[in-house]
């Protein structure tokens, strides 16, 4: 049975923790009450920072400190008359009495609640390593830790400002640790990013992964993945780290990314019930003990296309939720928290790389049949000059055609699509629902057909059989019982192509179909072009002769994302029909 159901509004409403999630329950409470006494507890010398500027701190792009926060506890009080308590640290919970224990500036006290709003936010996941404890080590979770990091880099013997022969390394490639890299490969440090999964950004599909992970080395990031750090020897001058494959690094500063979890032992240990150390809440954020509630990285999310419920380290959702979570304290609503869909965005040099919504390991471990679409559009009309390619890969659940995640990589045009394709998600559109929207459009911002509604018309056509693909992961050798049929023109084809395909252009095609027909027999086509397009209407032609064909999934693009340089499996001897 979860906590006390009452909705009278409280005379002292105590937050802990100057999170996202906190500081927007705390702004949306004195909304609801000017009598409320609305305490906000942080232990860290800041409250409602920009966690996500440190990195452009770090790079030199944010050049004032001051910037790093939003407001300070005197702005909060004089804005919105609240009580925010920074350099104070909650170390206990007697939920019975309604009292946490709070280490203070001024020594220890305790300090009585009638609600109490858990929004603690998360810590540096801190891995079994030797060596870790040592001031060479150092994490980018506060803004302390930007000004360590920033003043670690500074040297005031030289013109810029920088120590130009350090070499830091970056442990963990997720979306901080890229960033980080990105920050300190801008200003010409010679990085290292290490990554135990077995490509960069974890959270994204291999396909988008690889993209992103040639836009890092061309920054000039030395990028190892696959690769675990076993121990850390530190020496007077440098450090030593250690990998898993026996090989070493040495480097002048070493920067953990090696992931989150949240920050919520104390409160565990005071009987808040937890699943992997997030705590549990119904859905309007209450916990199992009265009069407790959580919110933000610290509470269990519900996940929006699968329904598992797993912790969500984003900004954007903890505030929402707070929000919400006030505003069911004091009994103006009582509304369920939004499940999570999960939309994030980096940058990476020139490239932008986006994601929302599952991706295909979560899907498959959710047991959620789904089909994948693969297209690499144009983001504005390909005849105004500057169109850029964009690489998107999208996941339909196979029974409605409900879109359940979406990946896009490219230079222009990325944030748009993506934040369609959030609200897509959140509304349960399906493919056919893509189509059908009315996006703006002109030359310079997008096409008649915008790259949404063709992302539709890939999953339509997958769902309801037009289109039958062949992925590069599963992409058989040309054998007796598959026939490669690559539809490019002759020069593209002899620049380098698969191993035994044949080459027919397409614009030629239902000219050899006799032809094609005889060299088939009872061989499964599967036909292969650049990027999709050329090698879909081969096959649409080839299906409606009555030939067994399949399209490669985005064509040789995605194929290269997913396998490396085509070069790999190339061959000289691929056989030219005409």
């Amino acid at each position: 049975m979860l906590g006390d159901r009452s909705t009278t509004a409280p005379g002292r409403l105590v937050i802990v923790g100057g999170t996202a999630a906190g500081m927007s329950a705390a702004a949306r409470a004195r909304r609801h009450s000017e009598t409320a006494e609305i305490i906000v507890l942080e232990r860290q010398r800041h409250v409602s920072s920009a966690s996500c500027a440190l990195p452009y701190y770090v790079g030199g792009e944010i050049d004032d400190p001051d910037q790093l926060t939003v407001h300070t506890p005197e702005t909060l009080r004089a804005w919105l008359n609240l009580d925010v308590r920074t350099e104070h640290e909650v170390t206990a919970l007697d939920a019975e009495h309604r009292v946490v224990e709070v280490i203070t500036p001024n020594g220890a006290e305790e300090i009585a609640y009638d609600e109490l709003i858990i929004a603690v936010g998360t810590e540096t996941a801190r891995p079994p390593i030797p060596g870790l404890d040592h001031p060479r080590v150092q994490t980018l979770r506060t803004v302390d830790d930007a000004l360590r990091v920033y003043e670690t880099l500074s040297d005031g013997h030289t013109s810029e400002g920088l120590r130009r022969n350090w070499r830091p390394l970056v442990l963990g490639a997720g979306f901080i640790g890229v960033e980080i890299a990105e920050a300190l490969a801008l200003r010409e440090l010679p990085v290292t990013l290490v990554e135990a999964g077995s490509h960069v950004l974890p959270p994204l599909d291999e396909e988008t992964a690889s993209v992103a992970a040639e836009a890092l080395r061309e920054l000039g990031v030395d990028l190892r993945v696959g690769l675990t750090a076993e121990r850390i020897e530190h020496g007077r001058d440098d450090s030593v780290v250690e990998f898993s494959d026996g090989s070493a690094l040495s480097a002048d500063l070493i920067i953990l990314a090696t992931g989150v979890r949240p920050a919520t032992s104390l409160f565990v240990s005071a009987g808040v019930a937890e699943q992997r150390g997030s705590l549990i809440t119904d859905a309007q954020g209450r916990t199992n003990l009265p009069h407790v509630w959580a919110v933000g990285d610290a509470a269990l999310a519900s996940d929006a296309t699968s329904g598992e419920r797993r912790m969500v380290a984003l900004a954007g959702p903890a505030s929402r939720a707070g929000r919400i979570v006030s505003d069911n304290i004091f009994g103006a609503a009582t509304r369920p928290l939004p499940a999570a869909v999960g939309t994030v965005i980096a940058r990476i040099g020139e490239l932008t790389v986006a994601s929302t919504g599952a991706n295909r390991r979560t899907l498959a471990a959710a047991g959620v049949a789904h089909v994948t679409a693969h297209l690499h559009p144009r983001h504005h009309a390909s005849y105004f000059p500057g169109a850029q390619v964009l690489h998107m890969l999208l996941h339909f659940d196979r029974e409605g055609g409900r879109l359940l995640g979406a990946q896009i990589a490219g230079k222009a045009g990325v944030d748009k699509r993506i934040d369609v394709l959030a609200t897509a998600i959140r509304s349960a559109l399906t493919a056919a629902d893509l189509v059908e929207l009315d996006l703006a459009y002109s030359p310079p911002y997008g096409s008649a057909k915008d790259p949404v509604n063709l992302a539709g018309m890939v999953g339509a056509n997958l769902l309801d059989g037009t289109l039958a693909a062949t992925y590069a992961q599963d992409l058989p050798e040309a054998d007796d019982r598959h026939l490669l049929l690559d539809v490019r023109s002759r020069g593209e084809f002899r620049s380098g192509h698969l191993p035994g395909a044949v080459n027919v252009p397409h614009t030629e095609l239902r000219d050899h179909i006799d032809e094609l027909r005889a060299l088939a027999g009872d061989q499964r086509v599967v036909v292969i072009c650049a990027s999709g397009m050329r090698s879909y209407l081969a096959h649409r032609a080839l299906r409606l002769a009555g030939f067994n064909a399949t399209s490669l999934s985005g064509g040789l693009t995605t194929y290269r994302h997913v396998h490396g340089s085509l070069s790999a499996r190339e061959a000289s001897t691929g056989r030219l029909a005409a």
